[in-house]
């Protein structure tokens, strides 16, 4: 079943620590995206930024949550996360803090991402980095996208426009 709640009245902070205000997206789509600096995915910063770049005018937004979860592929600090994303790719999209994506420390606002299904019908469990998450601009989640996806596929860019109207 698809939780049909809003995830973004859920607290979580910016990754220079101050709160990421996550209801400021309201009316507005947002793709959140569990990243790593260290993975065989993280060239997928270019794309994202990209597409931040691409729709940022018309009231869209990525989200980039960094985890170390998955073979300590991001085990930074919050100073050096935000220099690699600069400075490698360019990234001036909004990061949050480092959060956990699964198990028993599982930040809340996975705990809402994950009861959503992908196009395959897999819920639960993060996969790996680059996970991604449509935001619909009512705040639910409208479409999940596998690890592999490139963010910049006709599946995901399809699936934003549709939300940009």
């Amino acid at each position: 079943m698809t939780p049909r709640i809003s995830v973004l009245d859920v607290d979580i902070n910016a990754l220079d620590g101050t709160a990421a205000n996550l209801p400021q997206y309201t009316g507005r789509p947002l793709l959140v995206v569990n990243v790593a600096s260290r993975c065989g995915l993280t060239p997928q910063y270019a794309a994202l930024e990209r597409l931040q770049r691409r729709y940022e005018d018309r009231g869209f937004t990525v989200l980039g949550v960094p985890c170390n979860q998955f073979a300590g592929q991001e085990p930074g600090s919050a100073q050096e996360i935000a220099e690699f994303c600069s400075a490698t790719y360019g990234v001036t999209f909004p990061m949050t803090e480092k959060v956990e994506v699964n198990g028993a420390d599982r930040h809340p606002l996975y705990d809402r991402l994950t009861g959503f299904a992908d196009a395959e019908g897999h819920t639960g469990d993060i996969r790996w980095n680059f996970e991604k998450f449509l935001i619909g601009r009512d705040g639910r989640v409208v479409a999940r996208f596998a690890p592999q996806t490139d963010p910049e596929s006709a599946e995901v860019t399809a699936a934003l426009e549709a939300q940009l109207g």
